[in-house]
């Protein structure tokens, strides 16, 4: 670093990872990571491929959730395989400009997911509010719109600073906070702007997803059969259940940021619970709680299974003939 220049001298930042990990346990939380992501990308890869590959499942509300997958397979991939090699390759140093590229899709995916997660609350709004024009207003062809442009209105700004100083990222990888205090200069304006960016792409869709959720459960209450009531809360639980893992841990940082001072390896738990903990748990959820991809999924594995019996009957057919 050429610290006789006013301009951005630091050529590139170094991870510092879950703070107080001994040398000797790297290769272990490198493992467990490599799981995660494993897990994270096959379980939303499988969601994408599995609807895409069944035609009953082609809806408006399982073409939105693969829209989710997706973007929970490109976040896990924007930060899991840096941190990986930090702990088993022990490449702990990214280039100034990729860390700026990683930083961009971080927030940039951050932002789709509210999106997306806002269109799943929507689809459900109109399911249940208004069943009879459900499937005039939401579409196979409605929904994919609406999804392209959960992709294409996001964006993600960044605010030239000189950086000078310290090159040591307090995260497990870079994002807008920990990049910001770095920043030899002033930094109260660019906090400031990404504190209102924060809140206008959490606070918005959140608002309207408990507005929707609320009239659903008037709506819910006004359903005199007990069946009824209980079918109609299916299909919402895994919505519901996803909404707040993804919500909850965000505004529970952007409260503590804003009122007191967060220990670092708490504010890195957090945040890590809440950017790897939904994408790895979204398709498990989905397929559990979700009555028609359960009951496909269990048709797939008979017919597999019966298919299975007829090749090795055939097959001992033959031998024995």
């Amino acid at each position: 670093m050429n610290k006789n220049s006013n301009s951005t001298t630091v050529t590139e930042f170094t991870l510092l990872g879950f703070p107080g990990v001994p040398l000797e346990f790297y290769p272990a939380v490198g493992l467990l990571l490599l799981l995660v992501y494993l897990i994270l990308a096959g379980g939303n890869l499988f969601i994408i491929a599995f609807v895409f590959y069944e035609k009953n499942l082609q809806k408006p509300a399982y073409l939105i959730f693969c829209n989710l997958a997706a973007v929970d397979f490109a976040f896990g991939t924007a930060t899991m395989p840096k941190l990986i090699s930090k702990y088993l390759l022990r490449d702990e140093t990214m280039p100034f400009y990729a860390c700026f590229i990683q930083m961009f899709f971080i927030h940039y995916l951050g932002t789709v997911t509210s999106f997306i997660l806002l269109l799943m609350a929507i689809d459900r709004f109109v399911a249940i509010c208004n069943p009879l024009r459900y499937p005039s207003i939401v579409t196979n062809q409605s929904a994919s719109v609406i999804c392209l442009i959960s992709w294409v209105i996001p964006v993600s700004w960044s605010i030239s600073l000189p950086y000078c100083n310290s090159n040591i990222i307090q995260h497990c990888f870079c994002d807008r906070t920990s990049i910001t205090k770095l920043a030899c200069s002033d930094i109260t304006v660019p906090q400031t702007y990404a504190f209102v960016g924060a809140m206008v792409t959490l606070l918005g869709p959140l608002a309207f997803i408990l507005f929707s959720y609320v009239s659903i459960i008037i709506a819910v209450f006004k359903i005199s059969n007990t069946q009824g009531k209980y079918k109609t809360f299916s299909t919402c639980s895994p919505q519901l259940l996803i909404i707040c893992l993804y919500f909850l841990p965000r505004c529970t940082v952007y409260v503590l940021d804003v009122t007191v001072q967060m220990k670092i390896d708490a504010r890195i738990m957090i945040v890590m619970w809440y950017s790897l903990f939904p994408p790895l748990v979204n398709p498990i959820i989905f397929c559990f709680r979700t009555k028609e991809i359960r009951e496909a999924f269990l048709m797939k594995l008979r017919k597999s299974k019966i298919s299975h019996k007829r090749t090795v009957k055939l097959n001992v057919f033959c031998v024995s003939s």
